[in-house]
């Protein structure tokens, strides 16, 4: 791919040539890589890279851009909230943290950056899962879900009508699912494409509940968030639910061409 990339379109014989390898191994890769739209053939029936490559740079680069940008939101809402503010990034079917700025209460829930855990249950994976296509939700919620506390979903469709919730609002909430005494509330960020590429969350021992007394909490995590996702070339509706979060709002993203 490297040679394609600084050399390319190049010929089967080419490439074995210069990369001192069989001409059939090299046929077969090329073939190989062509099956998944990594390279694609010229008219003439030489290859060169595809745009394949670009779109996985693009998520890539998304994933690694989002925490910085969405630090100086971040500290601003710890110094509003004096809770800790994490940044949660997607990797398969768990969520990891990938920045955090803490707030100034005695009683924090300190994940460290790097820790990682299942999108069933916390606020900032159920923002995620909850946005995410019904096929991957659908992978989560055929995977064990073990209880962390009492409150922690266990159940595949008391799960599912949460997230139906969750997207009808446009944020989730973690009554002490992961540590009893902790309390969540998350938004997630999305891509260009309208997929939840992370969530940012506030977190802490104020009890937190859909309804009104959340709302200024949720309404900095929507301007974070949604700023972030405009960043990332989002362009659909936002916020991602009424200003109540009472009124379901059936809106799909609009993909940026």
């Amino acid at each position: 791919m490297e040679l394609l990339a600084r050399k390319g379109p190049l010929g089967v014989r080419a490439v074995a040539q210069q990369l001192s390898l069989p001409v059939g191994s090299v046929h077969r890769m090329l073939l190989d890589l062509a099956e998944e739209n990594v390279v694609e053939r010229t008219p003439d029936g030489a290859f060169e890279l595809s745009h394949r490559l670009l779109e996985i740079t693009g998520l890539q680069l998304d994933r690694v851009e989002f925490p910085r940008l969405a630090h100086p939101f971040c500290e601003r809402i710890a110094e509003a909230t004096k809770e800790t503010v994490n940044v949660n990034a997607v990797s398969g079917i768990t969520a990891v943290c990938v920045d955090k700025v803490r707030g100034n209460e005695g009683m924090q829930m300190d994940w460290r950056i790097g820790s990682r855990g299942p999108l069933y249950c916390g606020g900032a994976a159920k923002a995620i899962l909850a946005f995410m296509s019904e096929a991957d939700q659908e992978r989560v919620l055929a995977e064990p879900m073990p209880a962390f506390t009492p409150s922690t979903f266990t159940d595949p469709k008391a799960l599912k009508a949460e997230l139906g919730r969750i997207r009808q609002r446009g944020y989730s909430i973690d009554n002490q699912e992961i540590v009893m005494g902790v309390f969540c509330v998350a938004v997630p960020i999305l891509d260009r494409l309208g997929r939840p590429v992370g969530a940012i969350s506030v977190t802490g021992p104020t009890p937190k509940a859909p309804g009104p007394e959340v709302m200024p909490i949720v309404a900095l995590l929507n301007d974070a968030c949604g700023s972030v996702s405009r960043r990332l070339g989002y362009i659909g509706d936002w916020p991602l639910a009424s200003p109540g979060g009472d009124t379901v709002t059936a809106r799909r993203a609009k993909v940026a061409v």
